[in-house]
């Protein structure tokens, strides 16, 4: 997921709805990207341990939608299995307020209570026992976190969608709402025959009774269910293809706008099988070949979210002038990191973000080369992080989590070198496909592959608070003919002790004669001398490999 936040000069205006915190920030009049504190959750203490002692296997959903009275009439199938005892009964994660109007389980009538946004029923089972929940439901869905389910409108033409992520899925469907439980789902969508509605995977049908049109979409790859969508409107269409690395699969990429939009975002969407083949050159193969990728125009206004193989777009994205080609590109990364390789628990969420931000500036690199790898990260630095990349605290989505993640990645390649770095992204990738992985799990691949001891640089990027802050005195001693350069390198940031960093230097000398020196800082304070024939000119990290700041004292 990747938000907008403008700034106008120096106001700064905070909207706060339901716990929803965005700042939007308008310099020289271009939107910047950054992200808000948007999302409190953070403990899995909306999981019970009920919850824990059952694996979903697929959820079957039907949702029969009415616009202009923002009423759903709904019915879920879920179907699971037990694996760990003792269980008394099934826990699920549901909004209560809906008016469930049936119950089942394993088709016959079940007692159930509904309470505090946890639905349960009773069911005393063995391992490896399945089961099978069937709830019909209706009413307005609650509009939670940054979306939820949505029946908005814009300039006149009903839209319909959802925006479940972290823990919204059960706002508009009865689930077991961890990243961990990875499902295959059904889902039938039906609204009026003017209407397409798009969700995850592939189409399998679409059935006109009488004013209604359904849509029967299924997943053939586990899906988490923050990741489970739906859109409905009068969308216009058109699509593209990607033809995987082997040549044996071509894949349709499919794009839903509002008409008035379809002019620009052909435009806007065109470098989306470009984006593709580099991604799978560089990480493996896309990881959703045999379903598709799509784009759909959404109304949250404050960005995108990678609804797995179905990406939403904010209407204000899409100008047709390639203005937001870093949103597109972070999105369809998510696809590697966060789609596929899911997080084992929210406090591993940069390992969503922090990817999808990197891979922003490695496709940058690929198409412009080393300066637009250097000014993309440069756009990604900030003074301040707030909490740590290791407790992201009560809030997601803040640009400690994006940026802060993308540095430490572009630091871990600085570190081990190019080689080791990208053998360390095809390996944590092939490991950890359509599954969950820690922080711990990527840790242990970046070891095996650089064969390099880790623990510190991670401590001190996961840990640490803020970031690198340097000072620097030279001095100079004319000698016998020769230059000698001092340099003393202090360490002064007050909220971690010391890092430790590979510091490059380069000398300039006049003909435009250069040396470059790799400097090892492993304390507060580092003496480098340097004898020459010349007084050079100085720069430290020229190519911006470190989240620092470095001043002369």
């Amino acid at each position: 997921m990747k938000k907008i936040i403008l700034i106008i000069f120096f106001a700064v205006i905070i909207f706060t709805f339901l716990g929803l915190f965005i700042q939007n920030i308008l310099s020289n009049f271009s939107f910047q990207k950054s992200f808000s504190n948007s999302i409190t959750i953070l403990q899995d203490d909306y999981i019970t341990d009920n919850q824990r002692k059952i694996d979903i296997l697929h959820y079957k959903l039907y949702f029969d939608l009415y616009p202009e009275r923002k009423t759903l009439i709904a019915t879920a199938e879920v179907i699971g299995t037990v694996i760990e005892q003792p269980l008394s009964r099934i826990d699920l994660n549901f909004y209560d307020n809906f008016q469930i109007t049936e119950v089942t389980l394993n088709g016959t009538q079940s007692d159930y209570k509904l309470n505090d946004k946890l639905f349960s029923i009773p069911f005393v089972a063995d391992i490896g026992d399945t089961f099978v929940v069937k709830i019909s439901y209706e009413g307005t869905p609650q509009r939670v976190g940054l979306a939820g389910f949505v029946f908005g409108k814009r300039d006149g033409i009903p839209l319909v969608y959802t925006l479940s992520e972290p823990t919204y899925a059960s706002s508009w469907f009865p689930c077991n709402d961890l990243p961990t439980d990875k499902v295959l789902m059904d889902i039938k969508i039906s609204n009026d025959t003017s209407m397409i509605s798009v969700s995850n995977g592939i189409l399998v049908s679409s059935e006109i009774n009488d004013s209604r049109k359904t849509y029967h979409w299924k997943t053939v790859y586990p899906i988490s269910t923050y990741l489970i969508a739906l859109y409905s409107s009068d969308y216009e269409t058109f699509s593209d293809q990607y033809i995987s690395l082997d040549g044996k699969d071509t894949m349709s990429l499919e794009y839903y706008v509002l008409p008035d939009k379809l002019e620009k975002a052909k435009v806007d969407f065109s470098e989306h099988a470009n984006i593709l083949n580099f991604f799978a050159k560089t990480f493996g193969e896309y990881p959703f070949i045999e379903e598709k990728y799509g784009v759909a125009e959404f109304l949250w206004s404050s960005g995108a979210m990678e609804n797995q193989t179905i990406t939403g777009v904010a209407s204000s994205l899409i100008g047709g002038k390639n203005l937001f080609l870093d949103f597109y590109i972070h999105e369809l990364a998510h696809h590697w990191w966060g789609n596929a390789i899911g997080p084992k628990s929210w406090k591993d969420i940069w390992l969503n973000e922090g990817f999808s931000s990197y891979s922003e500036a490695l496709y940058f690199e690929h198409k412009s080369g080393s300066s637009a790898l250097q000014s993309t990260m440069r756009d990604k630095y900030f003074m301040e992080f707030s909490g740590t990349l290791a407790e992201p605290g009560s809030y997601l989505f803040t640009n400690t989590v994006y940026d802060k993640g993308a540095w430490l990645l572009h630091m871990l390649r600085w570190e081990v070198g190019d080689s080791s770095f990208f053998e360390i992204f095809r390996e944590y990738y092939e490991k950890y496909k359509y599954s969950n992985a820690s922080t711990e799990d990527f840790i242990n691949i970046c070891e095996n592959v650089s064969a390099k001891n880790l623990q510190k640089f991670f401590h001190q990027w996961l840990e640490g608070e803020g970031q690198i802050e340097l000072e620097y005195a030279i001095s100079f001693k004319e000698e016998n003919g020769s230059i000698n350069t001092t340099i003393e390198i202090e360490q002064v940031q007050e909220d971690y002790e010391y890092y430790e960093f590979p510091l490059e230097i380069v000398f300039n000398f006049e003909k435009d004669e250069s040396v470059s020196h790799l400097v090892n800082v492993k304390s507060s304070l580092t003496i480098f001398e340097l004898t020459s024939d010349s007084k050079p000119t100085i720069e430290f990290d020229p190519n911006s490999w470190l989240l620092a700041s470095i001043v002369e004292k």
